[in-house]
């Protein structure tokens, strides 16, 4: 199962490379990473995405307490929470394709970042599912580049969980 661990740390150099050492010598690869400043001046928000068990990730939030810089771990895998990723993608794009592929921009919410002879450049903002399907999408055009951002999540105060209400959505 993977997990999206938010941890807040102290901004100093060298946080970052304990922590993913720690995560090496454990044997456990992350497969997403997000960094930035958080809410507070001198303290940086790392949002993780790590494949593990539910055992294996309690040990190792364990471990991130035990270093001196972290602050703050939590799990939000199995708390309401927002989640984001943004996404570049540039697509090839004719005279005859490009309208075509402007409206599957407009359908994904997405926005034309740079336009060329032969591509397109899209700006794509949303949750993980959403990157996955636009590219789908957009192969059969010939995707020429990607650059995406690790995923970065905040827990809902409303504590309303959006999973849980789209399967109630798909009932009706």
């Amino acid at each position: 199962m993977k997990h999206t661990l938010s941890v807040l740390v102290e901004d100093e150099a060298g946080v970052l490379t304990r922590i993913a050492g720690l995560f090496a010598r454990r044997g456990f690869n992350i497969e997403s990473l997000a960094v930035g400043p958080a809410e507070q001046v001198g303290v940086s928000r790392i949002t993780m995405v790590v494949p593990g068990s539910d055992a294996d990730i309690e040990q190792l939030t364990k471990q991130l307490y035990k270093l001196i810089n972290v602050l703050k771990v939590q799990d939000l895998t199995e708390v309401p929470c927002v989640e984001r990723e943004l996404m570049l993608l540039k697509v090839s794009a004719n005279s005859t394709t490009r309208s075509e592929i402007i409206e599957f921009a407009h359908i994904f919410r997405t926005r034309v970042v740079d336009i060329a002879e032969d591509a397109l450049t899209l700006e794509v903002v949303g949750d993980p599912g959403k990157m996955v399907a636009i590219v789908q999408v957009l192969t059969r055009f010939g995707i020429r580049e990607i650059a995406r951002t690790g995923k970065i999540a905040l827990s809902r105060e409303s504590g309303v969980n959006t999973e849980y209400l789209k399967t109630l959505e798909s009932r009706l």
